[in-house]
C-alpha cells in the first residue's frame, strides 16, 4: 500500500491497467465454522486454511508485481484508531446484529485487537441460561466470506457503491467497507449508500460480482439471487444522476441454481478489449433468461427492450467481442464442470493480461489457442516471467481449496483504479 497518499478512485472499464486494488488475506474467520454451520456461512463444504492461504499468496505476490495493494485489515485497523469513527462503525454493526450489550466491551478494545474481532467472531457471553440454551456460538459471527472482497462494494467511475448484501452473515463486510471509505483517510471518491438509498427496504439487494463496468457509459449487471431487480432499478436511477448524454444498462437473468451462478462474474467476464470469457450455454446459446437493454438519456430512462444476448447487444454499441468458451468447445460436461469451479472468472490485470485457476484445464487450452501463453504465478513470483513485456497471457494459480469456497480470482480483489488507456 502506498504510504500517506490518498488513491482516487477510478474505474472505467474491466480490462484498463489495474493500478490500485483492494484485498482480504483470508484468515481464521475462513475456519471458525463446522460443517453444521457451513451452509448458513454459504459455504458447502469447510476450507483448510493453511494451504487456502498458500494458493491466495500466488494471487497476493502477483498482484503486488502489478499494482499498489490495500488489504481490509490493515485499513480498518487505522479506521478504529479514531474513536469517533470507532464509536459509530461499532453502533452500526452491533445494532445490526442485536449485540448492542457487546459496545462498551468492544469499545475497550484497541484498534488492532477489535479489527480481528470484527472479522474473525465475538463468542456469545454466557451468563443467562437462554444464551447457555441457544444454538449458537458467536454473538458476532465470522466473516467467512470475506476474501471475497469483490461483493460488498464497487467502483464505478469515481464513485464506490457500499452493496446491499442478499445475506445478513455479510451485511457486516458492507458496513465497513463503508467505515473505510468514508472515513476519508485513504481514498478520494464518492460514496453510495445502497442500503441509505434503499431506505432497507428488504426487496433491494446488490452485490459486486453482478456489476461488470464495461465502458464509461456501458454497465452490466446480473440479475440472480444476489442483485435483484429491485437493486437494479435503484442504481439505474443512481447511475441516471451523474453526467450528461446516453448510457447504457445490460442486464442479463441469472438462473436461481446451481450455487455456481451466484453473480454474472461467474459466466462472463472481459479478458481483454475484444475478448471475454463466456459459460457458453447460458451467454452464447437459447436459454429462457433474458438479455435486458436499458438506455437512459441525459438522466431519463428512455427505452427498455429485450436483446438477443449480451455479444451482440454489446457488438450494436460498439464493443465487438470475441467469445472464448469457459472448459473449450468440445464437451459439455468440461464446460459445466470447469464452470463449476470458477472456470469464466477472471481478473484482468492489464488488457490481454488475466489472472485465473490452473485446475480448469480446459478452459486454458482455450485461451491458449486464442492467443493467451499460459503461464504459472509461481513462475511470475521467483521472477522468471515478466509481466510487462509479456503479450497476452493467463496467470494461473493453483487452485484446490479457493474454489471451494465459491469463487475465483475476481471475486477476491476489488479493483480500485484502473488506467483509461
Amino acid at each position: 500500500m502506498t504510504e500517506n497518499k490518498k488513491c482516487t478512485l477510478q474505474i472505467q472499464s474491466e480490462t484498463g491497467k489495474l493500478e490500485a486494488v483492494l484485498i482480504h488475506y483470508p484468515g481464521a474467520e475462513v475456519e471458525n465454522m463446522t460443517p453444521r454451520h457451513a451452509q448458513r456461512a454459504l459455504y458447502s463444504d469447510i476450507l483448510n486454511l493453511s494451504i487456502a492461504r498458500r494458493e491466495y499468496d500466488q494471487l497476493l505476490a502477483v498482484l503486488k508485481k502489478t499494482s499498489d495493494v490495500y488489504e481490509v485489515s490493515d485499513l480498518l485497523i487505522k479506521v478504529l484508531e479514531h474513536e469517533r469513527l470507532k464509536n459509530d462503525l461499532l453502533c452500526k454493526i452491533c445494532a445490526t446484529e442485536q449485540a448492542t450489550e457487546y459496545i462498551d466491551y468492544l469499545m475497550e478494545l484497541t484498534a488492532p485487537i477489535l479489527a480481528k474481532v470484527l472479522i474473525e467472531g465475538l463468542p456469545l457471553r454466557v451468563d443467562t441460561l437462554t444464551d447457555f440454551l441457544r444454538d449458537e456460538y458467536y454473538a458476532l459471527r465470522p466473516l467467512y466470506n470475506y476474501y471475497f472482497t469483490r461483493d460488498p462494494s464497487a467502483v464505478i467511475g469515481n464513485n464506490v457503491l457500499v452493496c446491499k448484501m442478499a445475506n445478513t452473515v455479510r451485511i457486516r463486510e458492507s458496513l465497513i467497507m463503508e467505515a473505510i471509505f468514508k472515513s476519508g483517510l485513504f481514498f478520494n471518491g464518492n460514496v453510495v449508500n445502497s442500503y441509505d438509498l434503499s431506505q432497507n427496504n428488504p426487496s433491494v439487494k446488490m452485490e459486486g460480482g453482478d456489476l461488470l463496468v464495461v465502458r464509461d457509459d456501458i454497465l452490466l449487471i446480473g440479475n440472480g439471487v444476489r442483485t435483484s431487480t429491485q437493486g437494479i432499478d435503484m442504481l439505474v436511477r443512481e447511475f441516471c444522476k451523474t453526467g450528461s448524454g446516453k448510457k447504457h444498462i445490460i442486464v442479463q437473468q441469472l438462473p436461481e441454481s446451481p450455487e455456481s451462478f451466484i453473480h454474472l462474474d461467474m459466466v462472463f467476464t472481459l479478458l481483454d478489449n475484444d475478448k471475454a470469457m463466456v459459460y457458453k450455454p447460458l451467454i452464447m446459446d437459447d436459454s429462457p433468461y433474458q438479455t435486458v437493454y436499458m438506455q437512459i438519456d441525459n438522466g431519463k430512462t428512455t427505452k427498455i427492450s429485450s436483446a438477443s444476448g449480451i455479444l451482440s447487444l454489446l457488438r450494436k454499441l460498439g464493443v465487438d467481442l470475441t467469445p472464448v468458451v469457459c472448459g473449450g468447445k468440445a464437451d459439455d460436461w468440461d464446460q459445466e464442470r470447469e464452470q463449476w469451479h470458477s472456470g469464466a472468472n477472471f481478473l484482468a490485470i492489464a488488457p490481454g493480461k488475466v489472472i485465473s485457476y490452473a485446475r480448469n484445464i480446459h478452459t486454458l487450452e482455450e485461451l491458449n489457442k486464442n492467443g493467451f501463453e499460459v503461464v504459472k504465478a509461481a513462475d511470475v513470483v521467483k521472477g522468471q516471467w515478466d509481466i510487462a513485456s509479456a503479450g497476452n497471457c493467463v496467470i494461473t494459480l493453483e487452485g484446490s481449496e479457493l474454489p471451494r469456497g465459491g469463487g475465483g480470482p475476481r471475486c477476491m480483489t476489488m479493483p480500485l483504479r484502473r488506467t483509461t488507456e
